[in-house]
């Protein structure tokens, strides 16, 4: 399942986003947006978790909690 973070710290990295949802199970993909010219966090990413079971259970968990500062929201990504 593709799930969507926003409101992070502008200073949180792909790596910190990793760190925070390993404890709920297995991540296969974990990415904070840049801004292409700058190289600055846009303050959203992404995570992809191959078990659905767990990528809701973070979901459930890590929404409007706090990571590096800033109480984050947590959803699952809509399709585009």
């Amino acid at each position: 399942m593709k799930i969507f973070i926003g409101k992070l710290n502008f200073n949180t990295s792909g790596e910190d986003l990793r760190e925070a949802f390993e404890s709920f199970g297995e991540v296969e993909y974990a990415k904070v947006i840049t801004d292409h010219s700058t190289g600055k966090s846009k303050g959203y990413g992404f995570i992809d978790m191959p078990k659905d079971e767990e990528a809701q259970a973070a979901i459930d968990q890590l929404n409007e909690t706090e990571l590096d500062g800033s109480i984050i929201v947590v959803k699952k990504s809509l399709p585009v």
